[in-house]
């Protein structure tokens, strides 16, 4: 990808009413732009970052057995008022079509769809368990849409729901999610830095449980429990003061993102729409329900504020627009542009990603700093210098470390040294 080509280019100060690091680092590295308060569009560097986080979601919801669906963003009323959060659910957009009398919402989250899906399908004990999952864009009425990605109006979101037969088989794919939550975040570069974290259950489940990524400019407080290496939120701390896990009462306050839930819903939906199952003995019984959700766009905005310095972004590998980010500087000469597209044309042969810094109208300057802002892993850089030896520069975006590299040696030396994972 060649960085001329880009019309949304990066910019020296974020909009005065963008308070988070993740929204002023991200509109000013070009891969968003704000349309209003807490709904914001992908541009191609962020929607390349989207679709990474997308494929290691699907990649771990298809390893523990979900079927991948995609539900109607328009919901009628009739379906939220079976559960009664038609008029409980203070944040849900709800609004009449112009040539009707009938009310709609936006999907915040989609239980009341799924639900009645599944129960169209009378069902028996031998079709159960059943996954289902879907990727898609929600929407929430959020009263402080000020967080930029972690608090929107409209965002991207996975949830998966599974029906079970009995409370224990939703016990044990309950543990197997969370392993495949623990893989997505470490996946994502936060798995150090994130928490199961227990949760206050409702009125279904003792608890329910999140997954927090510590961060100073987290909104959440929770306490971490490092004897067993889990955490508590606030509303269970309230309760009690020792660590559900393991007994300890030796826990650390700290401040956290929620990026990621998981909630055993039992009988409460199922309750709502009559989703039974014939048992072997011919008996209905109501199906058991669990969901589970991870916010993408939440998602990529924790790991901006957990992953960035005074210049810039600093991506993982896993989630980065490209591993790397090669620039042309100094004197046009035509010997340098040669280099240079000589450069780029390997690495894309070789495919590795790879964005090609080859403006003509920006100085070495712009060049750097851009890059350091959009931050993409590894840089090299092709000058008139370097090309008197035959050398190219490689340098490491996160630990700044620089290695002089011959150019003919410079994808074995990427791919022993670099991309080897």
């Amino acid at each position: 990808m060649r960085q001329s080509t880009l019309i949304f280019h990066t910019r020296k100060e974020a909009p005065k009413d963008e308070v988070a690091v993740n929204a002023q680092l991200l509109i000013r590295a070009g891969f968003i732009d704000k349309l209003m308060a807490g709904v914001y569009t992908y541009l191609p560097l962020g929607l390349l970052v989207l679709k990474k986080i997308e494929t290691i979601i699907r990649t771990e919801m298809r390893a523990i057995g979900g079927q991948e669906i995609l539900m109607p963003v328009l919901h009628p009323k009739a379906l939220w008022e079976k559960t009664g959060r038609w008029s409980t659910l203070e944040s849900l957009f709800k609004f009449k079509g112009l040539n009707s009398e009938i009310e709609f919402a936006l999907g915040p989250t989609h239980e009341e769809v799924i639900t009645p899906l599944v129960q169209g399908e009378n069902l028996s004990y031998k079709d159960l368990p059943v996954y289902l999952f879907q990727i898609q864009d929600k929407f929430r009425d959020e009263v402080r849409a000020k967080s930029g990605l972690l608090r929107g109006r409209e965002f991207i979101m996975k949830d998966l729901y599974s029906f079970h037969a009995t409370e224990e088989d939703l016990n044990t794919y309950y543990e197997k999610v969370r392993g495949a939550y623990e893989t997505i975040f470490k996946k994502a570069g936060i798995g150090d830095m994130t928490y199961f974290t227990f949760a206050s259950g409702g009125t279904f489940s003792t608890y329910s449980h999140e997954f927090q990524t510590l961060s100073e400019s987290g909104e959440d407080t929770i306490y971490v429990c490092e004897s067993c290496r889990v955490a508590v939120n606030r509303e269970i701390i309230a309760e009690q003061r020792a660590c559900p896990e393991c007994g300890s009462e030796d826990l650390k306050e700290r401040n956290a993102i929620e990026v990621g839930n998981i909630f055993k819903l039992k009988t409460k939906y199922s309750s709502a729409f009559r989703l039974g199952y014939k048992d072997k003995d011919g008996s209905e019984k109501m199906v058991v329900m669990g969901c589970y959700g991870i916010g993408l766009s939440r998602l990529m905005g924790t790991v901006v504020e957990v992953s960035h310095d005074e210049d810039g972004i600093i991506w993982p590998l896993s989630l980065a627009p490209a591993s790397l980010h090669l620039l042309s500087i100094g004197a046009e000469s035509e010997g340098l542009k040669k280099t240079a597209e000589r450069v780029y044309n390997g690495l894309v042969k070789e495919g590795i990603e790879t964005l090609f810094d080859d403006r003509m109208d920006v100085s070495a300057g712009e060049k750097f700093s851009d890059s350091d802002l959009i931050g993409i892993p590894y840089r090299i850089v092709v000058s008139e210098k370097l090309l008197k030896e035959g050398n190219v520069e490689v340098r490491d975006r996160k630990t700044k470390t620089v290695e002089i590299v011959k150019e003919a040696d410079l994808v074995p030396f990427l791919k022993k040294t670099f991309l080897s994972s």
